[in-house]
């Protein structure tokens, strides 16, 4: 990778991180009835964004659907069967059971991500609506149905989000 393309890298990782950051900000501004700030975190998020997609754009990274579709596909298959594989391991390996839960859930939530990857994968053409439920404790995400509780980690559905 050349220079240009490791500051490209490194810019969309800063950036990517930066956005996250400002959106949970965002929410807890939110929570706190200060909608100014909240507004503010949530405006500077979106230029963030602005870059990171500029430096993802540099690096060639951003494809048509189907090739999106795949890397994503593989991206989520290999983040739940080997990095949250080897945090969990070592969660394990130090008692830190409050890891353990998180890393645990978040694999069982990446491979939901990749069977929905892959599944659009095969529906690539096909004009079909849905509707997506996310959790907002551990992130699981259901396909047109809103569960009673997650599957993942049991909360209850009026802890999901509906898009």
């Amino acid at each position: 990778m050349s220079t240009l393309q490791n500051i490209y890298k490194t810019i969309y990782e800063g950036e990517a991180k930066a956005v996250l950051r400002l959106r949970a900000f965002s929410k807890i501004a939110a929570a706190e009835e200060l909608p100014q700030i909240a507004k503010l975190f949530t405006a500077i998020a979106a230029s963030e964004e602005v870059h990171g997609t500029r430096a993802l754009r540099k690096l060639g990274t951003l494809k048509g659907t189907e090739q999106n579709l795949k890397a994503s596909f593989e991206s989520e298959r290999d983040i739940a069967e080997s990095a949250y594989e080897n945090f969990l391991k070592q969660a394990y390996e130090e008692g830190d059971k409050a890891a353990q839960t998180l890393f645990s859930q978040s694999r069982d939530v990446e491979k939901t991500h990749a069977a929905l990857y892959k599944k659009a994968m095969g529906h690539l053409m096909e004009e079909r609506e849905t509707t997506y439920y996310v959790c907002q404790v551990c992130g699981y995400v259901s396909d047109g149905t809103l569960p009673d509780t997650c599957p993942v980690c049991g909360a209850k559905s009026e802890k999901f989000e509906t898009l």
